[in-house]
């Protein structure tokens, strides 16, 4: 089949790294993407929110499967216009994908599922964003309720700090603390069928230990040696399905990726937050153990068929991914600056590690950073310990001046394995 991925970052390198894989993609295609995604994919230029624009797009490249891979898109509606063109689209229309663009609708959605979550209050004014931290105290937890690209939490211990940013949005989602490692889980569904992926950590602060500001996300890893081996079946049960089932019966059936941010607390599993699309890092290395060809997967989903397949098949190897970040992110970021290394990381460490490219382009025949997070460096080993030493191996070959990037990703994880 011809397929049409709609992004630029590292999550759509992930995505058609994996698809290109795959013996039934005869044709992929990539918009706009960037510098890494234009090595196994044709590119092309398109405003990813406009979604007449992205809708005459894939019916002129003759797409039988377009993906959307980031939240913004999903949340103007783009699904909506490709599958209004006649063509399978793999993502939720814009009213289910306010389980990411509204804390509010997704706390919501989540009281009428019956699904475990922190408790919360919904603030618009001062008055009522006073009364809330009061009620729960520290550690505080602001979120904005739109969406701020992976950077709109805030969890502090400082008053103002938190009273800072409640007051900097328009609506905020103010809730209890939740202790425990946090887990990602992502799953498949097509709005009745739901099928989980293999769960995965993230590391949300931009420093060692945890420290710093929340960014985007700046490594990843997976399996979890750590985890409940029951963890998965559990949060089925109590969390995704439920939440599939309720908006379904509110008339806004989900298809597409439904990812959950959990807390493993004393009390149980809870859920931090839902996702309306492929997390960012996380796929990097869920798709890095996949062995399941991809596109058939997305097409079900797509299609209402997902109750058809056949279970998805699982590499027992690890991965771990490492961000490598431009100088001054998560704040406003340094651009232009030149990458070398690419070619020695393919030629030396291929193909147990490789780079996916987040915020790079080409300039004048060199890749030059072009945001943030700009490359997402990959690696698949026996376990934590090797899949990590394979992505530092990597991560030093790679020279980006100013850049940043975690040097404790899985590190704890692989002690423990």
């Amino acid at each position: 089949m011809k397929v049409l991925v709609i992004g630029g970052g590292a999550r759509e390198h992930a995505l058609c790294r994996s698809l290109s894989l795959d013996p039934d993609v005869t044709a992929l295609h990539c918009a706009p993407g960037n510098a890494g995604i234009a090595e196994v994919a044709e590119l092309h230029a398109v405003d990813a929110l406009d979604g007449a624009a992205v809708a005459a797009l894939a019916t002129e490249l003759g797409a039988e499967l377009v993906i959307v891979g980031p939240e913004a898109p999903l949340v103007a509606g783009v699904a909506d216009a490709v599958r209004a063109a006649g063509i399978p689209c793999f993502g939720p229309s814009e009213e289910a994908a306010q389980l990411e663009g509204s804390k509010a609708f997704a706390k919501d959605v989540m009281a009428g599922a019956g699904v475990p979550t922190a408790r919360s209050y919904v603030c618009a004014t001062p008055e009522e964003i006073e009364e809330a931290l009061d009620a729960f105290g520290a550690p505080y937890v602001v979120k904005d309720d739109g969406l701020a690209a992976g950077k709109g939490v805030v969890v502090t211990d400082d008053l103002e700090t938190a009273r800072a940013h409640a007051n900097a949005c328009d609506r905020v989602v103010i809730e209890e603390f939740l202790d425990g490692p946090e887990v990602s889980l992502f799953a498949i569904t097509d709005g009745t069928t739901v099928v989980p992926l293999q769960p995965a950590q993230d590391f949300k602060r931009a420093l060692d230990g945890d420290e710093g500001p929340n960014t985007g996300g700046m490594g990843a890893y997976s399996p979890l040696p750590w985890a409940d081996p029951k963890l998965v079946e559990e949060v089925m049960e109590t969390v995704l399905q439920p939440t599939v089932d309720e908006l379904r019966r509110r008339g806004t059936p989900f298809s597409g990726l439904l990812y959950a941010g959990l807390a493993i607390t004393g009390r149980g599993v809870r859920v931090i937050e839902f996702n309306a699309r492929f997390g960012d890092p996380e796929t990097q290395v869920v798709l890095a153990r996949l062995k399941t060809p991809l596109a058939g997967v997305l097409l079900a989903s797509a299609n209402g068929t997902l109750a058809d397949l056949e279970p998805l098949r699982w590499s027992d190897d690890a991965a771990v991914t490492v961000v490598v970040a431009s100088h001054n992110y998560p704040d406003t970021p340094r651009t232009g600056d030149p990458i070398t290394g690419l070619d020695e990381v393919a030629a030396k460490d291929a193909p147990h590690a490789y780079v996916l490219h987040a915020g790079t382009r080409h300039e004048d025949g060199a890749v030059v950073s072009a945001g943030g997070r700009v490359l997402s460096v990959t690696a698949i080993g026996s376990g934590l310990t090797e899949a990590r030493e394979r992505a530092y191996a990597a991560v030093a070959r790679i020279g980006l001046e100013g850049s940043q990037h975690r040097t404790d990703i899985a590190a704890k994880a692989a002690a423990e394995a």
